[in-house]
């Protein structure tokens, strides 16, 4: 019997599958990223024509950028001439309002954007506003046409210019103020419409506008709550803090969440025993206005006098019923006195106070609150009076407040920080080593602390 000699053709060599092409290692792609970060969680519109190099470096780290924002339930919408950073609401609202936009300004603000949606692309600024008018009209609110409207009306077209919802594309918008159908002429951007709302919700809010703000606000997750808070506010406060978040903090703020957050952002953690922050290192920002709309401390009447009453909550401040360790309470009638006083020692000379807070301390008042309450430095509680039954205001000094100590007096010790591979300790003079929550009890006179 012959050999049968088999005509198949043998199977070809296997050839390895061609390896993924690797991106080539940026050691400063980290560092972009991060300034990236810090720069859209403080102002989330990038419009092209405006910021076109940071639409550019958004695409080069859009990876990076997206996983980021992730881990705090954020959105991050990238078009060709458009970055929006849907982010949740505030960790404080109340308090952040207070340095927002008035209320007029807000409600006209939605009113302009209900009426552009059926606006043709081009139109002057007279046949917008008469249109959220009409708007105005059909939702039941009053329309007085007066010079306090039209201010409101003017601050809600510059605030939809800045999100380039609108454009102005020749004219001035001021000259609105003084004129209905001032010659100007604007580009109306229909796709970014949805856009302007960070936090649409499932419900309707015509049905049930309660509703839908609560579901706006609400982030029932602690560890997103938490994440949220250090990435969107100075610092947090560990008496303030719930069961749930507290043990977030005590447990996973330097591990899997806190840590790597903040080296994302290119930030550094510090944590203390009244609670934690993310701080920003010096050479991460040159002009204070990057760091958020409330830059502390910072030059004018109001920043001084607020530097004053801190150092004197620490001398003269109470520590009954305090929030926690370290906080000092002083009662607002005592706050209105020692701002009067402040005013009468600055009143003369170059870098003089303005008159007008030297004039009206509780004008001072208010404006020193709004700063501090913003910043998280201080916070205010209603108390009524047991034998009046009048409320009275406590304001309330928080640890961290303690970081602007008096010269003169005893310093703390420089606290320990670890050793970071990506972000390094920022390097400060030494007058400027103290940590962020240095206790207020620090030693300041013998007669707070006696031997």
């Amino acid at each position: 019997m012959r050999e049968q000699t088999s005509t198949r053709t043998p199977d070809p060599a296997p050839v390895a599958a061609p390896s993924p092409r690797r991106k080539a290692w940026r050691p400063e792609a980290d560092a972009e990223a991060a300034a990236l970060l810090r720069r859209l969680a403080a102002r989330c519109w990038l419009i092209g024509g405006r910021d076109d190099e940071l639409i550019a470096a958004v695409r080069r780290n859009e990876h990076a950028l997206r996983s980021a924002v992730a881990r705090l339930g954020w959105v991050l919408i990238v078009e060709r001439d458009l970055v929006r950073l849907r982010k949740s609401p505030p960790p404080r609202p109340q308090a952040w309002a207070e340095q927002g936009p008035t209320p007029a300004a807000c409600s006209w603000f939605f009113l302009l954007l209900a009426a552009a949606e059926s606006m043709p692309p081009r139109t002057g600024v007279g046949h917008l506003v008469t249109q959220a008018h009409a708007a105005a009209a059909e939702a039941g609110l009053p329309v007085c046409h007066d010079i306090t409207e039209r201010r409101a009306v003017l601050a809600a077209l510059h605030m939809l210019d800045d999100r380039g919802v609108i454009e102005r594309l020749d004219g001035d918008l001021d000259r609105y103020l003084h004129d209905d159908q001032a010659p100007v002429l604007l580009a109306i951007h229909h796709t970014r419409l949805a856009y302007v709302i960070a936090n649409p919700g499932t419900l309707d809010p015509a049905v049930d506008p309660q509703a839908w703000l609560k579901q706006v606000q609400r982030e029932p997750d602690a560890a997103r709550r938490m994440r949220r808070a250090l990435v969107d506010d100075t610092c947090v406060h560990t008496a303030l803090l719930d069961e749930a978040e507290a043990q977030w903090l005590s447990q996973r703020v330097r591990g899997d969440d806190g840590g790597p957050l903040a080296d994302a952002f290119g930030l550094v953690l510090e944590r203390r025993a009244e609670g934690a922050a993310f701080v920003v290192p010096d050479e991460a920002f040159r002009h204070p206005h990057e760091l958020g709309p409330m830059p502390f401390p910072a030059p004018g009447t109001v920043a001084h006098a607020a530097l004053l009453l801190l150092d004197h909550a620490a001398l003269h401040g109470h520590t009954d019923n305090a929030p926690g360790p370290g906080w000092r309470g002083i009662e607002e009638k005592a706050v209105v006195e020692a701002l009067t006083a402040f005013g009468a020692r600055n009143a003369a000379g170059r870098g003089g106070w303005g008159s007008e807070y030297i004039q009206d301390p509780h004008l001072l008042a208010g404006k020193v609150r709004d700063l501090l309450t913003g910043t998280h430095l201080a916070r205010l509680n209603p108390v009524a009076a047991p034998a009046s039954g009048e409320a009275t205001v406590t304001w309330w000094f928080a640890p961290t407040t303690g970081r602007w100590a008096e010269e003169g007096t005893a310093q703390p010790k420089t606290p320990r920080t670890r050793s970071r591979r990506t972000t390094p300790a920022p390097q400060q003079p030494p007058a400027q080593q103290e940590g962020l929550f240095d206790a207020m009890n620090t030693a300041r006179t013998t007669e707070d602390h006696p031997a």
